[in-house]
């Protein structure tokens, strides 16, 4: 239905969400096989400088684990994995800080720039931006830690002179230890910290799935029903979950979309249907776009 729509109407479907979100602030998880793919990294940039452009605050929070694991491998160092979460000693932490930090947070700051966008490309050690101590649990990660405070002042800092912040989950140990970081987890830390109007993960998958089906709009009743009945189920339930946490700690909406979709972040944020997952506040006021989405999914099963 999107295809046949004119440039104009694009346009004009687009404004209200423009006017709405002036002066908002937006943390992107940008992460999954886009981040490997040349033609999606440059339309990766181009939304993010055009969010910016138009008055959006934008904070992108970076993953990286298949280039870690690339660099780990050529120089030697042993990749181990814990209930497929990543073991950080004292040698790959080395690693982590190379590619994070480094080469591809470097990467996706030249890129945005390149497209007319203020990127600064940070880590959480800088300016003491996320503070973190050991991640304790039943199983020793090694190096992986927890976020316990996030500097937002000096976020708020950057965004007010106009700079789009890229952030590297690298945390800050109390005594100047580095910790490794989960993105997902520090994008929601930093969403949280902020209050801010959206946290959207760019991932490989189009949302939430249940029968066969995309969910274009997700409340936290219909989310627990679905996983007790097994509909949700897999690495979705900790997703789903962490989203209903953002939202419960002040962030208005959370977003799953495919960043394999070209221009996905546009799509999602600025057209009616959009093309993913919203998680939503039952407890707030149903707004028109939500209302919108809904109605939208039911037109277009109904026309298959």
């Amino acid at each position: 239905m999107r295809d046949n729509k004119t440039k104009e109407e694009i346009l004009i479907e687009a404004l209200p969400y423009i006017t709405s979100y002036e002066n908002k602030t937006f943390v992107i998880k940008y992460g999954g096989a886009v981040m490997n793919n040349d033609a999606l990294k440059q339309t990766f940039a181009q939304d993010v400088t055009l969010l910016k452009k138009i008055g959006i605050n934008i904070i992108v929070v970076h993953g990286g684990g298949k280039d870690i694991t690339e660099m780990a491998q050529k120089l030697g160092v042993e990749s181990r994995f814990v209930n497929g979460v990543r073991y950080t000693d004292e040698k790959m932490i080395d690693v982590v800080i190379m590619v994070l930090a480094g080469a591809l947070n470097k990467e996706i700051a030249g890129l945005i720039t390149k497209h007319g966008g203020n990127a600064v490309g940070l880590c959480g050690v800088d300016n003491a931006l996320l503070r973190a101590k050991k991640l304790q649990g039943e199983i020793d990660l090694g190096l992986v830690g927890d976020i316990v405070q996030v500097n937002t002042a000096f976020l708020k800092l950057l965004m007010q002179n106009e700079m789009i912040p890229v952030v590297a989950p690298i945390g800050l140990g109390e005594q100047g230890e580095l910790y490794n970081i989960n993105a997902d987890v520090a994008a929601t830390e930093i969403a949280v910290a902020l209050k801010a109007e959206k946290l959207v993960y760019l991932s490989d998958t189009d949302g939430v799935i249940v029968d066969g089906a995309l969910v274009p709009t997700l409340a936290k009743s219909e989310a627990q029903e679905w996983i007790e009945q097994g509909k949700i189920y897999g690495g979705m339930i900790p997703k789903v979950n962490s989203a209903f946490e953002a939202i419960e700690g002040g962030v208005n909406k959370v977003h799953f979309i495919n960043g394999g979709v070209k221009h996905a972040l546009l799509l999602e944020i600025f057209t009616n249907e959009g093309i993913g997952t919203e998680i939503i506040n039952e407890d707030a006021p149903t707004t028109a776009a939500s209302q919108r989405r809904r109605v939208q999914r039911i037109l277009e099963g109904a026309a298959k």
